[in-house]
Parts: C-alpha cells; sequence; structure tokens
C-alpha cells in the first residue's frame, strides 16, 4: 500500500493536468457536430493507455463511434481483467446555468468542475493511472485489457456487435468497471444492482398546420394539451405505473432483503435539503432508496410543443412531443416494455389525433452476485483503501451494456464506482472530488493484486 500511495503523490500533480487535457475535448456523441472530437478523444486514450504501458493499444472502428482496445498479457497463468469505460460525455445544455465553462476544468472546494469529471472521463482515467502505477512500480498482478466506447451515453448502440465480432479478443475473467457511485468518502459501496432502461419519444399530431388559438381554441383538440394529459395518465394516485402488464416481471424482494437494504445510511432531510425539495415522491408503501433500486419508474425528460419563444404567439400548435424514459428491474425485457408501452399510448390517444413512437434506446438491468472472487476482492481492496468495508446496494442508474457482456462475452461484471451522489452528473456543474479520483487510483491496484490471489 505505501508504495501505491508513494507513487500518487509523487505523480498526483500531473495526473490531473492530464486529465484536464482529456477533459477539455468536447467528446459529445449525441451530436454529429462534434465528430471530429470524438476521434481526437479516442486516440488520446489510445496514446495514454501506451504511455502507461500497454503493449497494445489501437482505436477500432465499429458502425459508430470508435472503440479504444488496449492489452498488457504478462503471463497466460494469471488471471485477466477487462477494463470497460466510456470516452463520451452528455451535452451541457443549459448553459446559462454552469458556473464554468463545461469543457474548461476548475477546481473549486476540492473538486474538479467539468462535464465528464466524473461521467466518465474522471472514473475512467483513475484505471489509465493505476495501469501505469502497476505497470511503472512492477506490480501488475494480472493480465489487463481495456475496452473504452463512445457511445454510452447514447445507449452504446454498436457495442453489442463489436463484442459478437471480437469475442477471442476479449476473452477474460472479469470486467472492471467505474461508472457508478459510492454512498459517502467515509460510507464506501460497491454497485450489485443496476436497473434496465426503455426510453422513447412520442409524436403527436391534431391538425395538420399550426392554428390561431382564438379562432379555433376550444373547438380543435390542442396536442400539448392532450398528450400532457397522455402522460399524466401514465402513473395513478399511488405513483403506479399504469401500463397494462407493466409489472408482469417484476420480482418483489423479501422482507429480509429490505431490511438489509434498509442498513445503507440514509437521510431523508438531508436528501431532501441536497435536492431543494419539501417531500419526495414516489410508488406508495416503498423508501426512497427502494423506490430507485429495486423499483421500476417513469419518467418526462422533455416535453414541448408550440411557440416557446420570447414573447407571446396565440397558436393552437399541431404538434407536440415527449420523451419518456422506464427504469426496469433486472427481470424486466426492455424491449416487451417498449411494446407494451407503445400498444398503450395509442390505445388512449383521443380520436382524430395520431400517435408516433421512436424506441431512442434501452437495456436490461443487472444484478452482480456477491458470493464470487470479483465482489470478494474489491471488498477487500475497498476496505483497505478506505479503511471500512463496503456496503452493497443497487443503484438507480443504467449501464444496459453490462447485460449484454455476460449474455454475449460470458463474464460478470464487478461495479467497483468512486463517484458521488452529489457530482451531478448529466447536469450543469458535474463534478468529481480529487479525493475520490486518488483514492480510485489507489484502490484499483489493490483489486488487481486480490483478484488474483482469489482465483489461484
Amino acid at each position: 500500500m505505501e508504495t501505491i500511495k508513494n507513487y500518487v503523490e509523487i505523480h498526483k500533480k500531473r495526473f490531473l493536468e492530464e486529465l484536464f487535457d482529456l477533459i477539455r475535448i468536447p467528446s459529445i456523441s449525441a451530436i454529429e457536430e462534434h465528430k471530429d472530437d470524438m476521434r481526437k478523444t479516442a486516440d488520446f486514450i489510445k496514446n495514454s493507455l501506451i504511455e502507461a504501458g500497454a503493449d497494445l493499444a489501437e482505436v477500432k472502428e465499429t458502425t459508430g463511434w470508435p472503440v479504444i482496445y488496449g492489452q498488457k498479457l504478462i503471463d497466460d497463468s494469471l488471471p485477466t481483467v477487462l477494463v470497460y469505460g466510456h470516452y463520451d460525455v452528455q451535452p451541457v445544455e443549459p448553459l446559462d446555468l454552469w458556473d464554468s465553462p463545461p469543457f474548461e476544468p476548475e477546481l473549486r472546494d476540492g473538486k474538479i468542475f467539468a462535464r465528464g469529471a466524473d461521467d466518465d472521463k474522471g472514473q475512467l482515467f483513475m484505471h489509465v493511472k493505476a495501469f501505469e502505477l502497476m505497470n511503472r512500480t512492477g506490480t501488475l498482478a494480472c493480465n489487463v485489457k481495456f475496452m473504452i466506447e463512445g457511445e454510452e451515453e447514447i445507449g452504446s448502440p454498436s457495442l453489442k456487435e463489436f463484442c459478437k465480432q471480437n469475442k477471442e479478443l476479449l476473452k477474460a475473467d472479469i470486467i472492471l468497471i467505474s461508472d457508478t457511485t459510492m454512498i459517502a468518502q467515509d460510507t464506501p459501496s460497491i454497485t450489485v444492482g443496476l436497473r434496465g432502461l426503455s426510453y422513447l419519444e412520442v409524436e403527436l399530431t391534431g391538425p395538420n398546420r399550426d392554428l390561431h388559438s382564438g379562432l379555433y381554441g376550444g373547438a380543435v383538440g390542442n396536442p400539448a394539451n392532450l398528450l400532457s394529459k397522455m402522460v399524466a395518465s401514465l402513473t395513478d394516485k399511488n405513483n403506479h405505473i399504469t401500463i397494462p402488464g407493466f409489472y408482469d416481471d417484476v420480482l418483489e424482494i423479501s422482507d429480509s432483503e429490505r431490511s438489509d437494504m434498509a442498513k445503507a445510511p440514509f437521510n431523508l432531510e438531508d436528501y431532501k435539503t441536497a435536492l431543494d425539495i419539501e417531500a419526495v415522491v414516489g410508488e406508495k408503501g416503498f423508501s426512497t432508496n427502494e423506490r430507485t433500486g429495486i423499483r421500476p419508474s417513469l419518467d418526462v425528460n422533455g416535453i414541448w410543443s408550440g411557440y416557446i419563444g420570447e414573447g407571446a404567439k396565440t397558436v393552437l400548435p399541431s404538434k407536440a412531443y415527449a420523451k419518456i424514459s422506464m427504469r426496469l428491474v433486472p427481470n424486466q425485457d426492455s424491449k416487451k416494455i417498449d411494446t407494451l408501452f407503445i400498444d398503450h399510448i395509442k390505445k388512449i390517444a383521443p380520436e382524430g389525433t395520431k400517435v408516433e413512437v421512436k424506441s431512442l434506446h434501452g437495456g436490461q438491468g443487472y444484478v452482480t452476485p456477491i458470493d464470487f472472487p470479483a465482489y470478494r476482492a474489491a471488498t477487500k481492496a475497498i476496505g483497505e483503501s478506505f479503511g471500512k468495508q463496503p456496503i452493497p446496494v443497487r443503484s438507480g442508474g443504467s449501464i444496459p451494456i453490462v447485460s449484454d457482456f455476460e449474455e454475449v462475452l460470458g463474464i460478470k461484471s464487478i461495479l467497483m464506482g468512486f463517484g458521488l451522489d452529489s457530482d451531478a452528473i448529466h447536469s450543469p456543474n458535474e463534478n468529481y472530488p480529487l479525493f475520490n479520483f486518488y483514492k480510485g487510483i489507489e484502490t484499483i491496484p489493490l483489486f488487481y493484486s486480490y483478484f488474483a490471489e482469489e482465483i489461484k
């Protein structure tokens, strides 16, 4: 441990400068005009892996944005760790809510503020620097492979096929991922469950053009009004989702498991204060942590129609739109949920309107066992690094490709994330504490060492 700490202390300034260089590249996968930035970021990651000691690192083409593959194979008798991460980031809007430019990283109050600081450039770069540390100090205990994609923020549409085409190349004993959170700096945790995702866009059309709201208001159905009512009807007064068949595959968690989940530290008043809200809302009969960990949800991610510019325009719009995401528990199938949603939304559309629904992306949930070597290794590593044993938690977030990894590659994943809920990922002022960045670099080499011991 002293060797690790000493190396991090000596090189911490350089680590941070290199991370800042990576963050400055606006690799927004959802926006085509950033295609050159995506390529530039891929090359940056490739070069970083080579400088860190990889024997091979290359940018591999896919049907979408490229994947960076790297490897360091030291001994066939040792286990192989496949590190997964992503170099793409979310769009930055609304820009006016940022306290500093999103791609000009800034240190404030011991935190890095920038888009991608946590999700996932900061967490990904911990692995690159931990890999460098192990190579430079002669402490690398496992073979290592890297698979770093550029499409996670748009649903990883190309990665499953990439895995199918490269099964031999990607052979490993475990997939190590840092793209999740822990409870707190003094309460480490390991994510053992992810929710799945079904994400769709609804378009409701009424009249064949925008109409004068005085001449036609009250006589013609207004798509903005109608879609709002349709969306509101998707949950009832108990915040139970009303789509027929939606809960058919939801596994009910036992009382004992719910009791174990309740042991995780959580203060509802602090939670509300941090969000500046007076009350929480969710499915009746479940706690806040249960609502985000073991129960599905349905939320509007965006809704728009008509005139939203400055001043007034008395228009009855022709169309209205909504983007809707449903977070799913592991036993629910996202494609089945897509079908149930589409059938239902068309059924409840008022007479005289037309509905079109696009499935944007989705994927299955995932549950990690807590009785296998990688989990034990992660527990030992975090326990040694943080001085406290980690708590297993289920996350409300989704990484849809994780279930595909197990399906296609036959490899389980360990979700050893170092972010915090307060890091504002996907939001203005995304940030990542320096403590977590450096602590991640310290912890990852310990995982390799304990994993090698666990599967001897």
